[in-house]
């Protein structure tokens, strides 16, 4: 008899977090929900030993280290993880875009912000129907506008937006109007 093996808690949680990640890239502008709050479950989900990745706090430093991954600058980086918004901007900004031949060289950036307050964004492009509207709180001023001079389809950095246990993505296929 043939048993298969169960996944243990913390497969479980990586799981959750992986696909809660898909259908926020998937849906751009939806609101997902995480297995537990914060930045650790994403991390734990994505990043591996040949992962090069920035992060802004000792903590997740840590965290990244634990699962093997490269801590690199941000202008290295394949993965940001960014506790607040104090350096998102600038981060934003260092991060590989890739390039037209090679496009997967784009970095992520998961950011702790403030889903359903601040700016009023309408979201067109593919996953969405028609057109979103989702208001994100908690980035420096200008933040939307230095994510679209960063892209030019396919290059560019996909956004994660990460408040408490809620996820938003905003992947670089879709257009970002602050209304």
């Amino acid at each position: 008899m043939l048993t298969a093996p169960q996944p243990n808690v913390d497969e479980i949680r990586d799981n959750a977090a992986f696909e809660a990640l898909m259908w926020a890239f998937s849906r751009p502008g939806s609101v997902q929900a995480l297995p537990e709050p914060g930045l650790d479950c994403l991390a734990l989900a994505l990043i591996d030993r040949e992962c090069r990745v920035f992060a802004d706090t000792p903590h997740l430093s840590a965290l990244v280290s634990r699962a093997g991954a490269s801590l690199v600058p941000a202008a290295e980086a394949d993965h940001a993880f960014l506790s607040g918004h104090s350096r998102a901007r600038e981060t934003l900004e260092a991060l590989p875009a890739g390039s037209a031949l090679y496009p997967d060289d784009g970095a992520t950036l998961i950011v702790a912000a403030t889903i359903g307050e601040g700016a009023t964004l309408r979201l067109t492009g593919p996953g969405i129907e028609t057109e979103t509207r989702i208001s994100l709180g908690g980035l420096p001023e200008g933040f939307f506008a230095l994510r679209d001079a960063r892209i030019r389809y396919p290059e560019g950095v996909d956004i994660a937006i990460v408040d408490g246990a809620r996820l938003v993505a905003l992947p670089r296929s879709t257009r970002v109007e602050v209304l």
